[in-house]
């Protein structure tokens, strides 16, 4: 039994997103039992020069539809960063969760050793399949989902380790 591309990628986008989904459920209905507002927590950060909570969503969200998208070699959809309710943010999840599901094994397996280019402002990165999934996806994917998990504790959503791990299992 070999472990591939796919199985290292397309399952963990796949998990990650619907924990943070259920992690969302339960840090709003323990607000609403406190009397918190959602936009309180949607605009909480864990420090000023990070983004909130609304745009760590959005950041999981691009993290899994392009890390998808570019180990398949397809295009990923568009989606504006223009959610502000939990509402919004938990349909931006779930159409980056019906995109990353319609990935299929075919088009990620065996795209190992292909060239992907980053580009940003005065950079290039270039990566193999491979190295991009270990180097840069996988590390900035799960960088967001912790940061928006971490926000939500210090907010004092009643989240534990099991909820980052096996929150949709447990819902």
């Amino acid at each position: 039994m070999s472990f591939s591309l796919y199985d290292a990628s397309i399952p963990l986008y796949l998990q990650m997103m619907r924990n943070l989904d259920a992690i969302l459920d339960k840090a709003a209905a323990d607000a609403a039992t406190k009397g918190v507002e959602i936009s309180t927590l949607l605009e909480a950060k864990l420090a000023s020069d990070m983004h909130p909570l609304a745009r760590q969503i959005q950041m999981v969200s691009d993290g899994a539809k392009g890390g998808a998208a570019r180990l398949a070699g397809i295009e990923a959809p568009s989606m504006a960063d223009t959610e502000t309710t939990l509402p919004e943010l938990k349909e931006r999840l779930a159409k980056t969760i019906a995109f990353v599901e319609g990935v299929k094994r075919e088009q990620v397996d065996g795209r190992e050793g292909a060239t992907i280019e980053l580009k940003f402002p005065g950079r290039t990165m270039t990566f193999t399949g491979a190295s991009f999934l270990t180097t840069f996806s996988l590390p900035n994917f799960m960088f967001h989902v912790v940061t928006a998990y971490a926000i939500l504790r210090a907010q004092g959503a009643p989240l534990g380790k099991m909820d980052f791990l096996a929150a949709a299992q447990m819902a």
